[in-house]
């Protein structure tokens, strides 16, 4: 009986050590390092791929991903964040396909709602605006610190976010950098830090 219960107990522990730092994943939208350990991606990287596709998002929502380990629906109860897709739902919803890639969890960070309905949603709809005449990448980076807190169900809240665009054309970069809070100014252009 002690034998059962010590490794009943330790079970925890070992699955807690499996959880790894860093996982490359490539999809045919973005590329994404991601923390099982914070279940948070650490880096997006993705090209704007519509800037005025159609596609629905009626019935979509986050999924998890058996080869992962992630944050899911349990850390987005009775908070303040929002799902933040890192890379945005309406770069890719070109085809109903493309779009359905954007809602997996390895896509998404716990997200200041005020933040990513506002200045944030307003960069993601500029970022369209220039990939009407060229193409844009993006990078984002979700940034942590050891003070970040973690949620009682597991995941652990990012400190902010730094993205970074590139103008393949005209061979111009912007950066910008928010702090995962309720914004206190009114335009994303207040958050450029070059």
């Amino acid at each position: 009986m002690k034998t059962l219960i010590f490794t009943l107990l330790l079970f925890p522990l070992l699955t807690l050590a499996q959880l790894r730092d860093s996982v490359q994943i490539k999809t045919s939208i973005y590329e994404a390092v991601y923390s099982e350990k914070l279940e948070s991606p650490l880096k997006i990287t993705y090209t704007v791929q519509c800037t005025n596709g159609t596609a629905s998002r009626a019935g979509m929502d986050f999924y998890t991903d058996k080869s992962v380990h992630t944050s899911d629906a349990k850390d987005y109860v009775d908070n303040v964040y929002d799902k933040g897709h890192m890379a945005p739902a309406a770069d890719f919803n070109c085809t109903k396909e493309m779009l359905y890639k954007t809602f997996s969890y390895v896509n998404c960070a716990l997200q200041n709602q005020y933040l990513n309905r506002g200045v944030w949603k307003m960069l993601e709809v500029q970022e369209r605006v220039w990939a009407i005449n060229e193409m844009v990448s993006v990078t984002i980076r979700v940034i942590f610190t050891d003070g970040s807190s973690k949620l009682p169900t597991g995941a652990t809240i990012p400190v902010g976010f730094l993205k970074t665009i590139y103008l393949h054309n005209t061979k111009k970069t912007y950066s910008f950098y928010f702090e995962n809070i309720k914004p206190i100014k009114p335009s994303y252009l207040n958050y450029q830090i070059n």
